[in-house]
């Protein structure tokens, strides 16, 4: 089976982060490792047939298929396939205004 590279852009990165310290601060320490544990296994998941993953309908809608998203409900991780490469470009709670917020994040 083909192994892929995954590659987390630094906002991406940003959003990780940001998840995992709205959980603790709301929730506790203990949901966000295991939120932030599942994100990472499911990013790092990708490795293995990332096509496996669908379009974002926000893009798809607007006729981008350059895209994909993997679901960790309500998070989504939206990457991209280039060659060995998946770089993943957004970790989002899907509950945000995600048309918006794609458009703003991915079609700069």
């Amino acid at each position: 089976m083909k192994k892929y590279r995954v590659k987390i852009i630094d906002e991406a990165e940003r959003d990780l982060v940001d998840i995992y310290t709205y959980i603790a601060k709301e929730d506790s320490l203990e949901k966000a490792d295991h939120v932030l544990g599942k994100l990472e296994n499911l990013a790092l998941s990708l490795t293995e047939m990332p096509k496996r993953g669908h379009v974002p309908p926000e893009l798809d809608r607007l006729g981008i298929t350059d895209f994909m998203e993997v679901h960790f409900k309500p998070y989504r991780i939206i990457y991209q396939i280039l060659g060995k490469d998946v770089w993943i470009h957004c970790i989002i709670d899907g509950r945000r205004d995600m048309q918006s917020l794609l458009q703003r994040r991915l079609l700069r």
